[in-house]
């Protein structure tokens, strides 16, 4: 079989790429980027159809998924040459040529789920911040890049909030990921807290299992604030857009603080009325300290 082969049977039994981009503008994406001009909006919902299609092939994909990853690896090559076949990756061939993308923010999230195939268990919070720098960062640096707005500081700034947003949703799939053999959550944290690999999955959540979250979500707050200075420095849609992201990882925090941290009975997220408040009070924040 051919790597494009590879590609599209790796793809198509995993999702349908127009069920992608249906889920990011019902679910994933904030209220925020629905206001967004339409060229923009289209490249950013490209960014995310290639960000599904490697971690869905890494969680779900049949067969070898290495080769997988690398098959994608190689499409991604053909995108950046204005020759890719498969319909995520020429989705995003206009992307690469308006913003003049790079390549390597790619690369780095199918390195993260190459990761994920060969390591089960995250040590320590540090590994988990270094995981973070391939899994979720680099799509922080190729938002900012499509906005235009991406300097040294602000990418420190970006990296905090996209660390928090992965860190947040990784205590909210606590349970799914422990099915697929996974475990994000640093095993330095569960031992202080005595939480063993069956609370990981036993419903409703143990205290010790929810005492662990509750731990997360206080420094991914701690991150989220980190990052806040960011909002005052971009301007227009690119405010209103990172903004919204934002607003839901407080969102979600809020929702699992609702919940009492306990993500193993049902899977916990925000909801739409405390996205929307929390992107008006980051808004205003931003307004002020610009």
């Amino acid at each position: 079989m051919s790597e494009a082969e590879v590609v599209a049977s790796s793809w198509s039994a995993v999702a349908r790429p127009a069920d992608v981009l249906r889920q990011a503008r019902a679910e994933n994406f904030p209220v925020a980027l629905h206001v967004l001009p339409r060229a923009m909006r289209r490249d950013l919902l490209a960014l995310y159809g290639f960000a599904r299609l490697v971690d869905d092939t890494g969680d779900e994909a049949p067969g070898d998924r290495l080769a997988a990853l690398d098959a994608i690896e190689a499409e991604l090559d053909r995108a950046f040459a204005g020759a890719a076949t498969d319909p995520i990756l020429r989705a995003l061939e206009p992307a690469i040529r308006a913003h003049d993308l790079r390549p390597e923010p790619f690369r780095a999230l199918i390195e993260a789920n190459r990761r994920d195939q060969r390591v089960a268990r995250t040590g320590t919070w540090d590994e988990l911040l270094d995981y973070c720098t391939l899994s979720a960062n680099p799509v922080g640096r190729l938002v900012l890049a499509v906005f235009g707005g991406s300097t040294p500081e602000r990418v420190v700034w970006s990296d905090a909030i996209c660390t928090a947003l992965q860190v947040i949703e990784h205590c909210q799939d606590v349970a799914e990921d422990a099915q697929r053999g996974r475990v994000y959550l640093p095993r330095e944290d569960l031992a202080r807290f005595s939480c063993g690999d069956a609370d990981l999955v036993r419903a409703p959540a143990s205290p010790a299992l929810r005492s662990v979250v509750a731990f997360e979500i206080a420094r991914s707050r701690a991150l989220l604030a980190r990052g806040e200075p960011l909002l005052g420095e971009l301007h227009g849609f690119a405010r209103l857009a990172v903004a919204g992201f934002a607003a839901g990882g407080h969102a979600a925090c809020d929702a699992l603080a609702r919940a009492r941290f306990d993500v193993t009975s049902a899977t916990v997220r925000p909801r739409k009325i405390g996205r929307l408040g929390w992107l008006l009070r980051l808004l205003v924040r931003s307004w002020r300290s610009a």
